[in-house]
């Protein structure tokens, strides 16, 4: 919740062979923002995590509670 609120952020598990620009397609088709930028990270489970940051003039708390998470 930290993330959505103070940065912007979303955080979303991907397929492990999705590139940052697959996520940044995705995100921007499937909930119609803007993305400034993905950061992604592979946990020690092998999960990759995308941590994707939206324009200023999307909320990532509208987009959250859309998706039905907050």
């Amino acid at each position: 919740m930290k993330l959505i609120e103070s940065e912007n952020k979303l955080t979303f598990i991907t397929d492990i062979r999705a590139t940052k620009r697959d996520i940044v397609e995705a995100v921007e088709k499937l909930y119609e923002v803007k993305v400034l930028g993905v950061s992604t990270l592979v946990t020690s489970r092998g999960h990759k995590k995308a941590y994707v940051r939206l324009a200023p003039e999307f909320k990532a708390e509208e987009v959250a509670t859309s998706m039905g998470i907050f």
